[in-house]
């Protein structure tokens, strides 16, 4: 018996009809789980379908293989200089969440801060304003809203071939994570990144929503770039703890968004303190309020503290709803101050500044 590699699942490969190896790439394996991309038109996508899923059916022959998972990305490849006497014509392309008033990121300078947590709870937060509520999961290697809202079967699409996010505790959820194995890495280079984000954003019919909060991955790489260069957002928000190293790395975030002409709508200090459960003594386990010196530093509102506690942790791995009253109201706090810093119209992507 063959070892399971890359190299066997190309050789499964080669029997799809419509399908050549340089279209396969982002082969990842883990104990016997298979993801993978086809590379194609954006054009051929409805056409592609039926080739995908034989894809997924030839590599499930193989021994040891559990399941088998084919993502579709649209990148486009420019012709050869010799034949590009003129412009080629662009397929047209659908607009992005049309209907959708108000588009705001979830952002932070790195792991580990809580960004997900925050934006999960600030959808809820919203949701309990009123407002109609969509949450998109743009982590495409740490997708972890489904497990947040406890939800995790494959969308469907409608007649216009667009896919129709699921409902989850009242809020529009989408994510890559519905597409892959939650325990499967998703080992993508930048341009499958930059495609799988356009098609989440473009492809998934949103309908009427008053806000949409994007859960961005940390960061300042390809994926920050492809959003917020090509989605019209309201603004950015930056999730941070208040210790100094991860400061920096919210700044950096801050300033990239300024780069690219995006206002950053304030700072939120994530896990800003801790009081025990048993005897009420508060601890600033990361320090505390540097959050809100670095908001001031930079000249942007600072938005609200959440304390780090034990019921947050349980309500997100469990895909519940958040029960614990003060904790609640402070991401509520948050939202409705997010809410009055919002323009009154849609925006438009904005072009980077002149450096």
């Amino acid at each position: 018996m063959r070892a399971l590699t890359a190299e066997t699942v190309l050789d499964s490969l080669k029997s799809v009809n419509g399908l050549t190896p340089e279209m396969v790439s982002g082969i990842a394996i883990d104990g016997g789980k298979v993801v993978f991309a086809i590379e194609i038109d954006p054009a051929q996508a409805k056409k592609m379908e039926p080739v995908r899923k034989t894809a997924e059916d030839a590599v499930k022959k193989i021994d040891g293989v559990k399941s088998v998972t084919a993502v579709l990305t649209a990148e486009r490849k420019a012709p050869p200089k010799m034949q590009m006497k003129q412009a080629p014509q662009k397929a047209p392309q659908r607009p992005v969440a049309p209907q959708v008033k108000h588009i705001v990121a979830v952002a932070s300078g790195k792991g580990g801060v809580g960004k997900s947590t925050v934006a999960a709870n600030l959808a809820h937060a919203f949701k309990a304003m009123g407002k109609a509520t969509g949450l998109l999961d743009a982590d495409i290697y740490g997708a972890s809203q489904p497990r947040m809202m406890g939800y995790r079967e494959k969308p469907q699409t409608n007649a216009e071939d667009m896919i129709v996010p699921p409902m989850a505790h009242g809020l529009k959820l989408m994510s890559m994570g519905f597409f892959v194995e939650e325990t499967a890495p998703v080992i993508w280079r930048g341009p499958m990144v930059h495609a799988a984000i356009q098609q989440l954003l473009r492809d998934v019919d949103w309908g009427e929503l008053d806000i949409l909060i994007i859960d961005l991955p940390p960061g300042t790489g390809d994926a920050q770039l492809s959003l917020v260069q090509n989605v019209p957002l309201s603004g950015a928000v930056i999730v941070s703890t208040p210790q100094d190293v991860a400061l920096s790395e919210a700044t950096k975030g801050l300033l990239m968004f300024k780069k690219v002409n995006v206002p950053v709508l304030g700072i939120i200090e994530n896990m800003s303190y801790h009081v025990c459960s048993n005897c009420g003594h508060r601890e600033d386990i990361f320090s505390h309020g540097g959050a809100q010196q670095a908001a001031e530093k930079m000249g942007v509102p600072f938005l609200g503290e959440i304390p780090l506690n034990a019921d947050v942790r349980i309500a997100s791995d469990a895909g519940a709803t958040l029960k614990n009253a003060a904790i609640e109201e402070a991401f509520k706090n948050i939202a409705a101050r997010i809410w009055t810093t919002l323009p009154a119209e849609k925006t438009t992507p904005r072009p980077p500044k002149a450096a």
